[in-house]
């Protein structure tokens, strides 16, 4: 797994989860084109993440028994076309049901994670599934300020054509770059999805780092869904591009992050991931009373982002590490979990902004970090370790 490989798959995977979230600084927009609701309009995020969740059940599992030189690539080019169909939507209903298509394609990034894995050595895995991730990650973010960036200046539909290009780009870059790799199983389609459950009941610490990673990616979703919902009223009222940029703040925390899958390779996984869990209560109590403070409002970016990914790299890569015949099935039942969270947190986000607006969402996102801090502090002894993250 060489550097320059490294960096393709980080940066390929990227683009492909940032397909996931162009619409989330763009809700009060599009929700105006489309003569929608900005909370109608938020169940985009909740529908691309419930298409995703059900990609990474149905389709990543095939990553244990087919040709990925082919089969990434391929899912690429479906994604590009999901995007075309974004792109044309004529109203909310039909957007819904695209964006729930794209969610499902755009899985390449998870297929791409569980490979760097196996492409990568034994005493570097950490640091090379953390770059892989990071990218992904960073992707995210950075998908927010350009998506507001294009939006403002070409209008919403024009980031959704964009992203099918670059789509189809990398799925040509990736077949060229992708070694040929034998099938690690030969296993029919329905008896690899039931396997994907049992190693989910073998090992119990594959059980509790699920939950803890749903957990995570559940509250960050739910942070930056309630975010776009807060710059865009008073007394902020920023434009959708002012929004975006929001997600270069979290771009720092990102790199901060990036390092995290070293701790793995130092067997500190587990206590590092305590110190994550403590920096998100943290940031969520932080954030209850900074609903009228920008500067507030950055810090608590930065910190959030920087635990939120530390631990979702060291979740995944202490995954990959209990069974590494089935890394790919592993990362189907971590970003299933994962997107499920997600989904349950941007439809929270939705529902608490309505209810009890900024305090709801954020005292909400510390009772829920709690709790995951108190999961991980009984599971740290026992539970959340295997032979490679003591």
């Amino acid at each position: 797994m060489s550097r320059g490989l490294t960096l393709l798959f980080a940066i390929a995977g990227g683009t492909a989860v940032a397909n996931l979230y162009w619409a989330q600084p763009l809700l009060d927009f599009i929700g105006r084109d489309l003569h929608a609701s900005t909370a109608s309009a938020g169940w985009l995020v909740t529908a691309t993440q419930i298409g995703y969740a059900a990609g990474a059940l149905l389709l990543v599992p095939l990553g244990d028994v087919l040709d990925r030189r082919r089969f990434i690539p391929g899912m690429m080019l479906c994604s590009a076309l999901a995007l075309i169909a974004c792109a044309l939507a004529p109203s909310i209903g039909s957007l819904l049901v695209a964006t729930t298509l794209l969610g499902l394609t755009t899985v390449s990034g998870q297929l791409l994670t569980p490979l760097a894995g196996d492409l990568a050595d034994d005493t570097d895995r950490g640091r090379v599934v953390g770059t892989v991730v990071s990218g992904l990650l960073i992707g995210i973010l950075t998908s927010r300020t350009i998506s507001g960036l294009i939006a403002d200046a070409a209008g919403w539909r024009a980031i959704y054509f964009a992203a099918a290009a670059v789509s189809a780009a990398f799925a040509l870059l990736l077949r060229r770059a992708i070694p040929s790799l034998a099938p690690k199983v030969h296993l029919p389609y329905p008896q690899l999805l039931t396997s994907v459950w049992q190693v989910i009941r073998q090992e119990r610490a594959v059980r509790w780092t699920l939950f803890l990673g749903g957990t995570a990616f559940g509250v960050f979703t739910m942070f930056w869904t309630a975010l776009t919902f807060l710059l865009s009223a008073q007394p902020f009222s920023y434009s959708v591009s002012a929004i975006g940029l929001f997600g270069l703040i979290g771009l720092a925390g990102a790199l901060a992050a990036r390092r995290a899958g070293r701790f793995h390779d130092r067997g500190r996984s587990v206590p590092a991931s305590g110190w994550g869990w403590a920096a998100i209560v943290i940031s969520f109590i932080v954030a209850a009373f900074t609903d009228r403070s920008v500067a507030g409002i950055v810090v608590v970016v930065v910190l959030l982002d920087i635990a939120v990914q530390g631990v979702n790299i060291l979740n995944q890569t202490r995954l990959f590490a209990i069974a590494p015949q089935a890394r790919s099935r592993l990362n189907t039942a971590f970003v299933t979990c994962n997107f499920l969270g997600g989904a349950v947190g941007s439809a929270a986000a939705s529902v608490l902004w309505t209810v009890g607006g900024w305090k709801a969402v954020t005292l909400t996102g510390a009772g829920l970090a709690c709790v995951a801090l108190l999961v991980w502090a009984l599971g740290r002894r026992g539970p959340l370790l295997n032979e490679q993250s003591r």
